[in-house]
């Protein structure tokens, strides 16, 4: 089945009241792609003259537009339908990693415009060298756009780690070498441009809320397999980030009191039994590779699963050890959140021993025998510029708000 045209998430008729009616129907057009005045009527349940008089001001001030639908209307005024208009704004996402850094850049409709990558070292970066790469990103991504970085309206840049969105703060990061860095607001002084930041892992959340299989579910979750383990969770089509912001650490969750160490410091993680490290980790002493320390780790994951698919017993082992693992990680998340679907992504998705039938197999043993089947898993094997669409949703969701909010202020008085 074609993924519906639009961008954003596609909420049920008449299930949401509580956002101004103005911001539930630019919303509705924007997920839409294209729908008619008495449609977004309909389905917002309320009088065809409000939504008029709501969409012509819209339109008057450039965000949305008429569109022709050909074949229909008959005689005298051809039928229009309402639609985003593209170039009312564009905004880039970019996510920040130990491998390579990438961007994207979309219209106001989330289209994309372009994208580009920077392959990079392993290694921590200063804030002063975060903030190069992201002038670095964002000026090859606007040449190839053929704009200017003024053109842009928002950026939203990911990192991994502890990241308050709010606030604009990143508490760690494992590509960081500071602590509690005002990441946001160091990075809009930089660029000239209004930034916005968030964990990794909601950026891919985001990307499939907006842009992917997730947009008509209203509660879902993403675990991500990369560097390291991560959560987003979607409750009622809406991301969750906890009471401070900081929540869905699954990849920080306890699974062995004074177990391995994990790359935050705290012994016992997910993260720590899961992760390329900790794969790595392991086969350094199973397959005594010792000799080997001094090579990338990408570079020893694909030997171990090159091992592995040659029927080396010890690499198996591994895959099966961080795969029983995962599983605990899976059905921890069924058990607590009872999830529609869960969404397995992240480039190191290509390990098929990491999600084998057996491991799944085990985690439906470890959840909670209701007599309802367990949620379907989904695996989305996918590489960073998924990441970077994740970042561009965040920014095109803080450039419509920041667009509708006075409106609401003002009706609010």
């Amino acid at each position: 089945m074609a993924e519906p045209a639009g961008c954003g998430p596609l909420i049920p008729p008449l299930s949401e009241t509580s956002r101004p009616l103005r911001q539930q129907i630019f919303e509705r057009v924007r997920a839409a792609g294209q729908i008619p005045r008495v449609q977004v009527a309909k389905d917002l349940g309320v009088s065809p003259a409000s939504v008029t008089t709501i969409t012509s001001d819209l339109i008057e001030r450039g965000l949305i537009r008429e569109i022709a639908r050909e074949g229909e209307g008959g005689r005298g005024r051809p039928a229009v339908a309402l639609g985003v208009r593209p170039e009312a704004h564009l905004v880039a996402g970019m996510k920040l990693s130990d491998r390579e850094h990438t961007v994207v850049v979309v219209d106001f409709a989330g289209n994309l415009v372009a994208g580009d990558l920077i392959p990079r070292r392993p290694g921590l970066l200063d804030l002063a060298e975060i903030l190069a790469a992201a002038g670095e990103l964002l000026d090859r991504v606007c040449a190839k756009a053929g704009i200017a970085r003024q053109d842009l309206s928002a950026v939203g840049l990911g990192v991994p780690g502890f990241v308050d969105s709010a606030a604009g703060e990143v508490l760690w990061s494992p590509v960081m070498r500071d602590r509690n860095v005002a990441l946001a607001a160091c990075a809009t002084q930089a660029l000239g441009l209004p930034v916005h930041v968030d964990n990794d892992a909601n950026l891919v959340t985001l990307a499939e809320l907006w842009f992917g299989a997730g947009r008509g579910l209203s509660d879902f979750a993403v675990v991500t397999i990369e560097h390291g383990l991560g959560m987003g969770l979607v409750i009622n089509h809406r991301i969750f980030r906890g009471g401070q912001g900081l929540g869905m650490e699954l990849g920080h969750t306890k699974v062995q009191l004074d177990g391995a160490l994990c790359r935050c410091g705290q012994r016992g993680c997910l993260e720590a039994y899961v992760a390329d490290y900790a794969l790595v980790r392991e086969a350094t002493t199973a397959l005594n590779w010792a000799h080997k320390s001094g090579q990338p780790e990408s570079v020893l994951l694909e030997s171990l699963y090159d091992h592995a698919k040659a029927g080396n017993q010890a690499a198996r082992s591994i895959f099966r050890r961080a795969g029983r693992y995962l599983a605990v990680g899976l059905a921890n998340v069924v058990n607590l959140f009872d999830p529609k679907l869960i969404f397995l992504s992240g480039e190191r998705l290509r390990y098929d021993y990491l999600y084998a039938a057996d491991t799944l197999a085990e985690m439906e043993a470890l959840i909670l025998t209701s007599g309802r089947p367990p949620p379907p898993i989904r695996i989305h094997a996918w590489g960073d510029l998924l990441w970077a669409h994740g970042a561009a949703a965040l920014a095109l969701s803080a450039v419509s708000e920041g667009l509708l909010a006075p409106v609401r202020e003002v009706a609010a008085q």
